[in-house]
């Protein structure tokens, strides 16, 4: 299967530079599955197309403020993104400019508050990179890191947590599961009331969910890896849902990842923490997914493979072709789409 099927045309003015005002009020495609139908909603009528003992899977990962600007010993400004925590005080970072950042360099941050060492060249040019500081990294982190926004977005970010879920828990991600952003304390506790459950997953966003897919052919693509896990409380509510016959909805592409990584054939988890390289494209056999909210997502990348092996890649690319028509806002701050099972 080529690359280039997954290709659509999309103005640069469509591409979201900015969250809009109201999380839940973005637009809302809905997409029927069986009936191949497009309808235009907004973002909370969601409740009206999920069913009491539906359970929600949302990705309770936090994006931690990980792009640095500091200088090196000699003053040279230099900007670290922070990918991976490998160990403790240890992490990967993508360094820039790389061919200036060589092993033993040292970089201040903040003034002192934070300071670097260049142990290693990992593969793919990346750095492994040990950290001092006093205190509490985090909060070191939050005072002069900055979000790392995808390349796309050109705009200031004027309030961190707008790139961030109402529900981010758990620190590790260097992108934020996009598909939640639409969801408000509110809207999530009406759905509770109606009888939908809510379950969690977590699984640490890495950067390379932006990654381009550089080869002609999909099958030829090497998916990254991201880390995840989920609880005992979240496998039981998703096992009895489907014990009952009810629906197991995905909030966002990382969210559907994990389920389908430890699914077994039967539609059924258990307790799991690792890590997934799952590529799912048209052909995947969905094992525990009825159900997909999701946002737009670039051309040619993985994630359109993905919703298109959920609802079918004539119909999806119909859908992306209706949205552009529609002036729908696209990528991480734009609209939200439903694939209803």
């Amino acid at each position: 299967m080529k690359v280039s099927e997954f290709n659509y045309e999309l103005p640069e003015e469509l591409i979201a530079q900015t969250p809009i005002e109201k999380r839940d009020e973005s637009r809302l495609m809905i997409l029927d599955k069986q009936n191949k139908t497009i309808e235009h909603k907004v973002f909370k009528d969601i409740i009206d197309y999920l069913q009491p003992g539906d359970v929600l899977v949302r990705n309770n990962t936090k994006v931690i403020p990980a792009r640095l600007y500091g200088k090196k010993e000699t003053g040279a400004n230099v900007e670290f993104l922070l990918l991976k925590n490998i160990e403790a005080d240890y992490w990967e970072c993508i360094v820039r400019p790389g061919n200036k950042l060589h092993v033993g360099t040292k970089v201040i941050f903040g003034d002192g508050l934070l300071k670097a060492q260049i142990l290693e060249v990992m593969p793919g040019g990346t750095r492994k990179v040990e950290f001092q500081y006093q205190g509490i990294f985090n909060e070191i982190l939050d005072k002069i890191g900055l979000m790392p926004l995808p390349p796309y977005i050109h705009e200031e970010l004027k309030q961190k947590d707008r790139y961030q879920t109402v529900y981010a828990k758990y620190n590790g991600s260097a992108a934020a599961p996009t598909a939640g952003l639409h969801f408000t304390k509110e809207l999530l506790e009406k759905l509770q009331e109606k009888g939908i459950i809510i379950a969690n997953v977590t699984l640490h966003v890495g950067i390379g969910t932006f990654r381009p897919v550089k080869e002609e052919t999909v099958e030829a693509h090497q998916m990254h890896s991201e880390h995840y896990y989920i609880k005992k409380e979240d496998v039981d509510k998703i096992n009895q849902a489907k014990e009952n016959g009810k629906r197991v909805i995905a909030v966002g592409t990382t969210s559907c990842r994990v389920l389908e990584t430890i699914a077994n054939e039967k539609g059924r988890v258990e307790i799991a923490e690792g890590d997934t390289q799952i590529f799912i494209y048209p052909g995947y056999k969905f094992k525990i997914l009825d159900g997909l909210i999701t946002n737009f997502h670039l051309p040619q990348s993985t994630l359109l493979m993905l919703v298109s092996a959920l609802a079918g890649k004539d119909y999806i690319m119909n859908a992306y072709e209706e949205a552009v028509k529609e002036r729908y806002r696209f990528f991480s701050f734009g609209d939200a789409m439903f694939i209803n099972g």
